[in-house]
């Protein structure tokens, strides 16, 4: 538990980071951690107002079985498909993390407090089966404060769309791509103005673009140390924000544009920004510098509880560390250009390896459920 004196001393650069506009939102979930008060916690001290989970974190989670054998039980004597019990097994979870976040999402208006899960990651490159599972996990956690996560496929763009225009908040998730990112905004306006055609209020639909961070470096990183001259070395850890960077230029340029301004008179919310993968891959960077350099306006970071406890304890925030810098970022991504390190093909890989990575957590996910439920004496399909 985190002892009072504890609380205070970590509210520091947590509150900091809330006070320049960035919404802190967790990047994990179990059973346990609802269970044992940890999430409430983690909402009460520090500065956590969301949660965001994906098939790794569920695969993590239910994998082990650990807080789940009640249910797992129940579900064997059902005999459910294994498809049925993972689906049961995450939508609770998610409709108890929103139980508990539910004052946060009636105190900013629905901006905040929300929870979100992921589609099926096999139906990644399927926009109706998309469309479909959307609707089905909407209903299945029946939540307001949910958000159904959708991957930026190019099939996923569509279902964006007619998710949003169906009145249901989005998080779209795997956006690597500077390109990418403005077709997201693209279908997301295009879903407003589909709900609005049809009535709908438009002050109840939210959305997040989760653009993901050290992965980039991870990847450009790996070819610059190949390369291994000074020039490339010197721009290590460099592309991965400046591409974040460009990403909110892009946000603000579109957010500030005529077809927005139409949509903002009908009270829609902008979509905003979410850095995502911000727990560093390589342990020679300070382990808070996906936060410290990416504090802007209407931003969300969502953090693993690692990052968080080092923003808590040694974070440095020092305001607004995106507007302005841009000119300098598009100088980084041009330099890694001129070293034959091609961008449009980095990025590519990056969303096809992330949609793969989904879908083997997923698949590991329902084997280790197939297994509880078949120890427990049933023949899971």
């Amino acid at each position: 538990m985190i002892t009072v004196s504890e609380a205070t001393a970590h509210a520091g650069a947590l509150k900091r980071l809330s006070d320049e506009g960035v919404s802190i939102w967790l990047d994990d979930l179990s059973r346990r951690r609802i269970e044992s008060g940890n999430l409430a916690e983690l909402v009460a001290t520090r500065n956590v107002v969301g949660v965001t989970t994906n098939p790794s974190i569920f695969q993590a989670a239910i994998g082990s079985g650990a807080g789940y054998e009640e249910q797992l039980a129940d579900l064997a004597v059902r005999g459910v498909t294994v498809d049925e019990a993972v689906r049961m097994m995450t939508t609770a979870d998610v409709r108890a993390a929103a139980d508990v976040l539910r004052p946060v999402y009636e105190a900013t208006g629905g901006r905040d407090g929300r929870v979100s899960i992921e589609v099926d990651p096999r139906l990644a490159h399927d926009t109706a089966a998309t469309v479909a599972e959307a609707r089905q996990l909407a209903w299945l956690v029946d939540r307001p404060n949910v958000m159904i996560k959708i991957p930026a496929t190019r099939a996923g763009l569509p279902a964006i769309m007619e998710v949003i225009g169906a009145g249901i908040s989005v998080n779209v998730t795997l956006i690597f791509s500077l390109e990418r990112y403005r077709e997201v905004m693209d279908a997301y306006l295009a879903g407003l103005e589909k709900a609005q055609a049809a009535g709908l209020d438009l002050a109840a639909i939210q959305s997040v673009a989760s653009f993901f961070v050290s992965r980039v470096d991870a990847e450009i990183d790996k070819r610059l140390t190949l390369l291994g001259t000074q020039e490339a070395l010197a721009l290590k850890g460099r592309a991965a924000l400046a591409n974040a960077r460009l990403a909110y230029e892009a946000y603000e340029q579109v957010f500030a544009g005529a077809r927005w301004q139409a949509l903002g008179g009908a009270r829609a919310n902008r979509q905003r920004p979410l850095w995502a993968s911000t727990g560093v891959k390589d342990p020679a960077y300070k382990d808070t510098l996906y936060v410290d350099e990416l504090v802007a306006p209407g931003t969300v970071n969502t953090m693993p509880e690692a990052t968080l406890d080092a923003v808590a304890a040694h974070g440095d925030v020092q305001g607004d560390t995106v507007s302005g810098g841009y000119a300098q970022a598009r100088a980084d991504l041009a330099a890694v250009e001129r070293l034959g390190i091609a961008y449009d093909e980095v990025v590519r890989q990056l969303e096809d390896e992330g949609v793969a990575k989904f879908e083997v957590a997923w698949q590991e996910l329902l084997d280790a459920v197939t297994k509880s439920l078949n120890d427990k004496g049933v023949d899971a399909e």
